[in-house]
């Protein structure tokens, strides 16, 4: 049984389908096919140390060669076969294991302080071990994902664990698009939605500037909104926050330029951008991470907090949202094919987002790792924000938030952070 997170406070989450596996699961299994066919394809050219390992595909193709290297040549190709086939069984072990696992998420999301549409404010003040009277801190997510990314679980939730250090952090949980947001553009949620988001955190903090702190995606929202409202934010923290949508390996660029058409042809098809189709970008953007994780997830322990672990993130990435029209055509299609903040061509309300029009303290954290947002993306908006403090923590894109390692990293270096703007 699996997890979903809740729309609404206190829903009775015993009662959930079973979990189908990772989304889309036809794309990891076809993805796990191709990179071990690939690489009984390449072997000869790994084993002679011919292949780059800087890719996931890369690293898989020479690391299953390595697994043959003391083999004779003509005992190669037989082997490889019976090598390939052992791997796959084990992914699907793993996969099988993870549908299977009985962790659920037991987190009751904190009561909502605003409420407009599909959109809340919730209240992290108001969880067991935090005070109301702690200093509000305004998080904003992506769009593309949920936002309790960020509250994952007990034992790995950055918002509780802020709030049981004095701080009262306030979630923008977008909430999955209803009629009325269906018409919506990025004016709507940035001008309308997060500004009033704002004005409710500000009067929580007794009409002082709040901190401001955006994840992802969702930093290029609270870019555009701390620009827009400078004397209500006190400071700006972006996290894995994309500027140069074209820096970095050039993946994003590649796969936009070859499919640009069909997503918008799916878009105005489907009236929005479905789930399956956003996890099919991202998850291209490294091929072989399923065949990787779960063939890892097979060997673990299933009591273990790892891989509890394991299926709450997993539970998480295949718990989307779609994308309304008018965003998704925004977002995925002029940001990444286009490039359009970088080219200074992003307009929100009528206002380009000029980040070197920003005047607030900004902390820019980078993760090192990070294939989704690479460093080369991210880091130009240190350069672009006068005074900006870069970190590159060293971690992934999701690890930089949830991992073992993240409470004493990221979340330490935030608190800091924050504790400086009081």
């Amino acid at each position: 049984m699996t997890s979903q997170h809740t729309d609404a406070p206190g829903e009775d989450q015993t009662e959930q389908p079973e979990r189908q596996g990772p989304r889309p699961l036809a794309f990891h299994l076809a993805s796990a096919l191709s990179a071990l066919g690939g690489s009984m394809v390449a072997l000869p050219s790994s084993l002679a140390g011919k292949i780059p390992s800087d890719t996931g595909w890369g690293a898989e193709a020479n690391e299953f060669a390595r697994a043959l290297a003391d083999l004779a040549n003509e005992d190669l190709m037989p082997a490889a076969g019976k090598e390939a086939i052992e791997r796959l069984q084990v992914m699907l072990t793993g996969i099988e294991a993870y549908r299977r696992h009985p962790y659920q998420r037991d987190l009751i999301d904190p009561p909502a302080v605003w409420q407009h549409g599909s959109t809340r404010l919730l209240d992290y003040g108001a969880i067991e071990g935090a005070s109301e009277k702690g200093q509000p801190v305004l998080f904003v997510p992506s769009l593309v994902n949920r936002g309790y990314v960020l509250d994952i679980s007990a034992r790995r939730s950055m918002l509780r664990w802020l709030a049981s250090k004095g701080l009262r952090p306030l979630l923008v949980d977008w909430g999955t698009p209803g009629e009325e947001e269906n018409g919506y553009t990025l004016d709507d949620y940035i001008a309308g939605r997060l500004e009033a988001a704002l004005d409710a955190a500000v009067k929580l903090a007794d009409g002082r500037p709040v901190p401001l702190v955006g994840y992802c995606l969702g930093g290029n929202l609270a870019l555009a909104l701390a620009l827009r409202r400078q004397a209500d934010i006190s400071t700006l923290v972006l996290m894995a926050t994309p500027w140069d949508f074209h820096g970095g390996s050039g993946m994003h660029t590649k796969l936009f330029a070859a499919v640009s058409q069909s997503i918008d042809a799916v878009i105005e098809g489907f009236g929005e951008l479905p789930v399956d189709i956003l996890q099919t970008f991202f998850a291209s953007l490294d091929p072989t991470l399923g065949l990787r994780k779960f063939r890892n997830f097979s060997r673990l322990d299933p009591d273990s907090d790892k891989a509890a672990d394991f299926v709450a993130l997993e539970d998480w990435l295949n718990d989307g949202i779609p994308l309304v029209r008018d965003v998704a055509r925004e977002c995925l299609i002029r940001w990444y094919r286009d490039n359009t903040p970088f080219k200074g061509e992003w307009v929100v309300a009528g206002e380009v987002v000029d980040p070197r029009n920003l005047d607030l303290p900004t902390l820019i954290a980078a993760p090192a790792s990070d294939r989704i947002v690479p460093l080369e993306a991210a880091r130009p908006l240190a350069d672009l924000i006068p005074g900006a403090k870069l970190i590159s923590p060293p971690s992934g894109h999701i690890g930089m938030v949830v991992s073992s390692r993240a409470k004493d990293g990221l979340w330490q270096d935030l608190l800091n952070w924050l504790q400086k703007s009081f």
